[in-house]
């Protein structure tokens, strides 16, 4: 879609024209729910729908906010990663008990997204096991070394956006935006090494 379509289509969300809704939805939701997916291993897809619900909602909600100096789909990817943390922290708090949930800090922005079918001629179940196993080594590797480095990381490589696209996003130049990510997948790679010591170095046990 061109620029000036999808301002058009935006300004008709704007207006509360429920054709538009469901337009922009048809056009982003498949994209918002492969990126994220792609955030955490772990994820079910009844997870992804969950998010990308609320990304839905926090979208409706917050559309008046969006001036457009990025793209519409950079926008909800961080809203998206935004929502996909808050789940994360949610269901670890449950995990570690009380019932007690705790309120989100970082829902600052609006988003959308929904349905994945991953393709059924995927990788093999060992291949599949062995890229859960990274994928979640570079989820926890991504915690460790936080902001602002987890975004720029999760928008190059899980949402695919260019240089120009995450500058737009960030506010930030390209120049600046490659020389921060090569810096951060630097930091990525010395925490990765670390904890991967750090399992070969644990002593097994029975």
């Amino acid at each position: 879609m061109s620029s000036d379509a999808e301002a058009n289509l935006l300004s008709r969300c704007r207006r509360g024209e429920a054709e538009a809704w469901e337009e922009l939805f048809d056009l982003h939701y498949a994209a918002a729910a492969r990126f994220v997916f792609q955030l955490s291993p772990d994820f079910s897809r009844e997870d992804v729908e969950e998010i990308c619900q609320e990304a839905f909602l926090s979208v409706i909600r917050n559309i008046a906010s969006f001036q457009g100096a990025s793209q519409f789909q950079t926008w909800l990817f961080r809203i998206a990663a935004n929502k996909a943390r808050d789940f994360r922290e949610h269901r670890q708090a449950a995990k570690r008990g009380g019932g007690q949930t705790p309120v989100s800090l970082q829902a600052e922005d609006p988003e959308n997204g929904l349905t994945i079918d991953p393709p059924s001629n995927g990788p093999s179940p060992d291949a599949q096991l062995m890229n859960s196993e990274r994928l979640a080594l570079v989820r926890q590797a991504l915690e460790q070394i936080g902001e602002p480095c987890r975004e720029i990381i999760e928008l190059r490589y899980f949402g695919d956006l260019s240089y120009e696209e995450i500058s737009a996003a960030l506010n930030l130049n390209p120049k600046t935006v490659s020389s921060r990510l090569s810096k951060c997948l630097d930091r990525l790679e010395t925490v990765t090494r670390s904890m991967l010591a750090r399992e070969k170095s644990t002593p097994f046990s029975v």
